[in-house]
């Protein structure tokens, strides 16, 4: 997806932190599950959404960005590699696939929403498919539905489905902050499905995720996140999220137990950084096995003085950067 000058900003400063911090651990090729892996497929080289399954505990569902063609993967979170490459039949040629969620009974939503453009595409698609039983390399067919906003064309790479009402919803992406769109009750291949604006979302949003329960809203952008009470979609902001600094955020999901939430990022070989959810105690964290000092150093931020060091580089960064860019505007 092209990226505007605050993006730009985002990859300078990941860039940056890999030298002024420790690698992630989970850059060494040892796999950590829900705690954080890394991709080791070499054909997943812009992961823009990520996705937890239920029927297969401890596999998350990615694809690229444009230009890979109707293709979704199956990744271990164990290893980091790709148990199965989901090819989808029945669709036209993707055009800007952004977003992957599961829905109620084991459905896959994968959306192909996003518009470099910038907001020209009149309408963008949603393609829906059944979790195979099995994970091998095989072909599924799935069914394709138009999508238009009530309000004109926009730019998205937020698709979230309820995991109790199965209702889509689109956040759009918007430096300035976006909004939450509510779908039909049921999508329909029959004409469009008119997506509408029913709330606020206060950030430059590059995904979004369903706690499992449904009760909460995570969704990220490159420099953080924000979660909400979802509240029958008359969503109420709660706190702010531990999103990490990464190359080109654009992924986030839930595991199944509602425990963590994971991060993607694209390029090749990147890592998926595992955090606490909100909610999640201190105590609960550190008696997980240690699992809290791995989703550390999964995070690219190894001890205390390393996190402080990488935020002063960043600001710094972002801030010399972002005069000059003004100046020349100016």
């Amino acid at each position: 997806m092209r990226r505007s000058f605050a993006a730009a900003l985002a990859t300078l400063a990941a860039a940056l932190l890999t030298g002024a911090c420790a690698l992630p651990a989970a850059a060494d090729g040892t796999g950590t599950g829900d705690q954080g892996f890394t991709f080791k497929d070499s054909r997943i080289g812009e992961s823009s959404g990520l996705a937890a399954s239920r029927q297969h505990p401890g596999i998350y569902w990615t694809h690229n960005d444009s230009g890979d063609g109707p293709y979704i993967y199956a990744v271990d979170s164990r290893t980091g590699r790709t148990v199965a490459r989901i090819t989808l039949r029945g669709i036209g040629a993707p055009r800007d696939v952004e977003a992957i969620s599961m829905g109620p009974d084991n459905q896959i939503y994968l959306g192909d929403i996003g518009d470099n453009l910038g907001g020209k595409w009149p309408y963008v698609w949603i393609y829906r498919l059944p979790e195979p039983k099995a994970l091998k390399d095989e072909t599924v067919t799935a069914t394709q539905y138009v999508v238009k906003y009530a309000n004109g064309p926009r730019d998205a790479e937020s698709l979230i489905v309820h995991p109790r009402t199965g209702r889509v919803y689109i956040v759009d992406k918007k430096e300035d902050g976006g909004h939450l769109y509510e779908g039909p009750a049921t999508l329909s291949t029959s004409g469009a499905n008119i997506f509408r604006p029913i709330a606020a979302v206060d950030l430059w949003a590059t995904d979004a995720a369903f706690s499992p329960d449904g009760r909460q809203l995570a969704v990220r952008g490159y420099f953080g996140g924000i979660y909400y009470d979802w509240n029958g979609g008359r969503i109420k902001r709660e706190g702010q999220l531990d999103v990490p600094l990464q190359g080109q955020g654009e992924g986030v999901t839930y595991s199944v137990d509602g425990t963590r939430l994971l991060y993607s990022s694209e390029g090749v070989g990147s890592a998926v950084v595992a955090k606490d959810a909100p909610g999640r105690s201190a105590a609960s964290s550190s008696s997980a096995g240690g699992s809290s000092a791995a989703a550390g150093g999964a995070g690219g931020v190894g001890g205390g003085g390393y996190k402080v060091g990488a935020v002063v580089v960043a600001v710094v960064a972002v801030a010399f950067f972002g005069l000059r860019w003004l100046r020349r505007r100016g």
